[in-house]
């Protein structure tokens, strides 16, 4: 048979140690041919033992008649018929033994269970590859997972295939593990919550979503945070959503998503009726992709939450969002924590939400450059609202006057129950203003008053209204400055408060004094407070002590938490307050966590 024309060459690195060693032989190898093994034969050189040569032509002449006589009739026809065989005998025998090396490099390695990590590399596109309970179908990826990265996916593939619930958040298993894991998360019929949070996965690995979102149908929250999969990556898991009728709660914080990728998925909810909460947090979405944000909440009628804290909103995109808010119905929660959208921006974004037709219930404007003139704009809509329950003004800068004008708002609000108004430099006039609105108001059950430099006087204006006033179940006056003077009249309105049951006073500079007030009123029957968080308060042994005694003395205590967590309190402070904790259990078969 002729050979083709075009040929490849085989290259063999490793030969038997039985030929390779041997001085006896030699042997080459011709090119293969896509018809056959071999295009030319395997040639052996015997080498002959060398024959001396004469300096005489008598010696030459003798020694020719030697080999001449010695070379008989039988010993000839053996010859012949040896100089015959042996060619093609070693000819097969050494083409069995080569074609068994050039098997053991060309046959794929198709048992996993006898693979090495090495094996199962190849360069190959569309290489299908899998270990027990997932398989692995790759596209233009090659299979980099050690034998131990291998284990681990295995039992992820089997945790997606027996729970409702997976986290495997930090697990660092790249776009290679999503790809190998995508399968059990495909054919799983009972997982509703997924987080692949920090894992490494990029743009390339979302792929492995294509065709397993579509046929998932129990699926409800995926979590995609953590991952630098960007705008594209975005782009490839809107498109894949939207075929998709089970997600509900899509997280893609920290992703590196733009603009691109916050148009994309303003158009995923253009078309997408079941998405309910979608967190895009700590990204680089700038005016343009709240604008588009904007758009899609003008037809979208589904989603509740929308989280975008972080950004870079700005004014302008507050504006943007503003006037997306006023045809929507659906929203519940807006989250805006840290987007520098200012009074202005404020002032739109009220406007939009104050002829917003759904219920907005939860409303966060933290760290945002609000001052007093902003707060009026916030004020006016807490007047307005009926249906906002939790309001977060943290971290801006609204002032006494600030203050006054959201209390004044609450006396005529009658749905807000959670409002934070730490750290906006509110002195004692401005929270004697929120105490004397909390006189009838009784629907706030939480007020965090945190990092204001309230002071003593701040604390006495704020104990005098709550001994008998107000329905506030958890009290926030961490590093607020109100020293030992202050923990006195916070211990005494303790006295007769019967509503707070969870009390923040951190980082007060309460020391032993503060400690020792608190405590008296501690031995005083309490039905409510459970909770004291003391900590960063400089209080030493004697104020453990006190406290030790205060637990020992009342039969009738509710408190089951105490934090006195970096203070200076000694092993004998923290041993007399273990003594007393294992007296409250052995008397009234209470437990009280004491955390030093």
């Amino acid at each position: 048979m002729a050979s083709s024309s075009s040929s490849s060459s085989l290259y063999l690195h490793s030969l038997p140690k039985n030929l390779k060693a041997s001085s006896r032989f030699e042997f080459q190898l011709g090119s293969v041919s896509s018809h056959r093994l071999f295009a030319s034969p395997v040639v052996f050189r015997p080498k002959l033992p060398a024959i001396r040569a004469s300096s005489d032509g008598s010696s030459r002449r003798r020694v020719y008649k030697e080999s001449q006589t010695a070379s008989g009739f039988p010993n000839a026809k053996v010859q012949q018929i040896a100089s015959s065989i042996l060619p093609v005998g070693s000819f097969v025998v050494v083409t069995f033994v080569l074609w068994k090396v050039v098997e053991k490099f060309m046959s794929p390695k198709s048992s996993p269970k006898t693979s090495s990590p090495g094996e199962g590399k190849s360069s190959t596109q569309g290489v299908k590859w899998s270990i027990g309970a997932g398989t692995n179908l790759l596209q233009g990826f090659a299979a980099k997972v050690d034998r131990e990265a291998k284990q681990r996916l295995n039992e992820f593939a089997k945790e997606l295939r027996a729970f409702r619930s997976v986290d495997m958040s930090g697990c660092n298993f790249g776009d290679e593990g999503l790809f190998f894991l995508a399968e059990s998360l495909g054919y799983n019929q009972t997982l509703e919550d997924v987080s692949f949070s920090a894992n490494g996965i990029t743009a390339a690995g979302v792929k492995a979503f294509d065709g397993v979102l579509q046929s998932n149908i129990m699926l409800k929250v995926l979590n995609l945070s953590g991952n630098p999969i960007g705008d594209e990556g975005v782009k490839t898991l809107c498109a894949t959503l939207m075929e998709n009728s089970s997600i509900e709660k899509l997280q893609l914080n920290s992703t590196d998503l733009g603009d691109e990728g916050a148009k994309e998925l303003a158009e995923l909810l253009k078309r997408n009726s079941t998405l309910r909460v979608i967190e895009l947090n700590n990204n680089m979405i700038d005016y343009s992709g709240f604008t588009s944000l904007a758009g899609a909440l003008l037809e979208n009628n589904t989603v509740r939450n929308i989280h975008l804290n972080g950004n870079y909103g700005g004014a302008l995109g507050a504006n943007a969002l503003a006037k997306g808010l006023e045809g929507n119905k659906s929203l519940r929660e807006l989250h805006l924590h840290g987007n520098s959208i200012g009074d202005e921006g404020i002032r739109a974004l009220m406007a939009g939400l104050s002829s917003h037709k759904g219920k907005l219930a939860l409303l966060d404007l933290g760290n945002n450059s609000i001052t007093a003139k902003g707060a009026f704009f916030v004020a006016e809509y807490i007047k307005r609202s009926k249906s906002l329950v939790w309001l977060n003004l943290y971290m801006n800068d609204i002032g006494d006057e600030g203050a006054e004008k959201v209390a004044d708002a609450l006396k005529q609000n009658r749905s807000i129950a959670t409002i934070d108004i730490g750290g906006n430099n509110i002195h004692a006039e401005g929270v004697n203003a929120i105490a004397q609105a909390l006189k009838d108001n009784a629907i706030v059950t939480t007020l965090e008053v945190g990092y204001n430099p309230i002071g003593p006087d701040g604390a006495k204006a704020l104990s005098e209204i709550l001994k008998f006033h107000g329905n506030i179940k958890t009290l926030k006056l961490g590093w607020c400055q109100i020293a030992a003077k202050g923990a006195e009249y916070v211990a005494d309105m303790l006295r007769y408060n019967n509503t707070i049951s969870v009390l923040d006073l951190r980082a007060n500079g309460l020391r032993d004094e503060g400690a020792s007030c608190l405590a008296r009123s501690l031995k005083v029957v309490n039905e409510a407070l459970t909770s004291v968080d003391l900590g960063f308060n400089e209080i030493r042994d004697d104020g453990a002590f006190a406290i030790a005694q205060a637990l020992k003395a009342n039969e009738d205590v509710t408190v089951t938490s105490i934090n006195l967590g970096n203070n200076f309190i000694t092993k004998f402070g923290q041993s007399a307050l273990t003594d007393a904790r294992d007296h409250v259990l052995e008397m009234t078969e209470k437990e009280v966590e004491i955390f030093f």
